[in-house]
């Protein structure tokens, strides 16, 4: 058995955080289900778990696979808009097709209609190794967060322009490891393997680490824009200034899960060290503001 599954994250295509009450409209995507919102530590809201139902190949191999995905779309801190999608690989009990209410049952399982899911299968799916038809976890996702940004309620208006960026993830039962590659792309691949495979449980996990490294891979992005250290201060900061606003106050590693999922961040804080590099790059630019205002004061003027 194994958890596939795959991260969208980006910005709400709105000039300012929208609150809570829109936040929860934005993510109404199932009717007559409740959209989740806490205020606490952060601002947070989660769509209902939407279900869809595939029959396809998986990646790298011819065998079927049938059953649901699970998706949703989370909204962090009014302004950072992630779609998540998941299911569970099992094989099938019977190597035949069952009907559809068998799958439906089991929301979030896939069944591959075989003895046992293909060898390689989390090779290919990290990969990407598609072929046509096969099972398409990052489109669940786009389509997801694309409802999302499709509201007529969003001004279209963004105060910082940074990449989306890709999470695909694969977790399978084992002795507790964590490998996290960082492509030079978009993309980002994550293995764990853990004693036990609560998909739910884990697909939040996965979430929270997508949304820290997008945080921290737009940030070296916007630092890199803004030429600091090359241009003059006072062409620099103002291009800094959006990513202040936007960015620096939803740094708060493994604040929205449980204990023993906030565990598997203590791996990625010794390496690769996520808050550490996150916390230099912010004293980079709070020194650049301290000296800015020395400057500017120095030279007489009002700040």
């Amino acid at each position: 058995m194994m958890i596939l599954g795959e991260i969208h994250t980006g910005l709400l295509r709105h000039s300012t955080p929208v609150a809570t009450g829109l936040a929860r409209d934005l993510l109404d995507l199932v009717a007559g289900e409740v959209v989740r919102a806490s205020e606490r530590p952060i601002s947070c809201a989660w769509s209902p778990d939407l279900v869809t139902g595939v029959d396809c190949p998986l990646a790298g191999t011819s065998d079927r696979a049938v059953g649901t995905v699970r998706h949703r779309a989370v909204l962090t801190g009014g302004c950072m808009v992630q779609a998540s999608a998941y299911t569970t690989v099992e094989p099938a009990a019977e190597v035949r097709r069952l009907p559809w209410s068998h799958y439906i049952s089991r929301p979030g399982h896939v069944e591959v209609l075989a003895k046992t899911p293909p060898a390689g299968l989390a090779d290919a799916f990290l990969a990407g190794e598609r072929g046509p038809g096969a099972l398409d976890l990052g489109g669940i996702c786009a389509r997801t967060i694309e409802r999302v940004q499709a509201s007529p309620r969003l001004d279209r208006r963004v105060a910082l322009r940074v990449p989306r960026t890709r999470f695909r993830w694969v977790a399978t039962v084992g002795p507790d490891r964590v490998h996290l590659l960082v492509d030079d792309g978009d993309l980002r691949t994550l293995r764990l393997a853990l004693p036990e495979l609560p998909a739910g449980r884990i697909a939040d996990l996965c979430t929270d680490i997508a949304r820290h490294d997008w945080l921290l891979s737009s940030l070296i992005e916007v630092i890199g824009a803004s030429a600091l250290g090359v241009r003059a201060r006072g062409e620099t900061l103002p291009r800094l200034a959006p990513a202040i606003d936007t960015l620096l106050h939803l740094w708060m590693p493994a604040a929205l899960l449980d204990d023993g999922m906030a565990t598997v961040w203590a791996s990625l804080e010794r390496r690769p060290g996520f808050t550490r590099q996150w916390a230099t790059l912010v004293a980079r630019i709070r020194d650049q503001l301290s000296v800015g205002t020395v400057e500017a004061l120095s030279a007489g003027v009002r700040v």
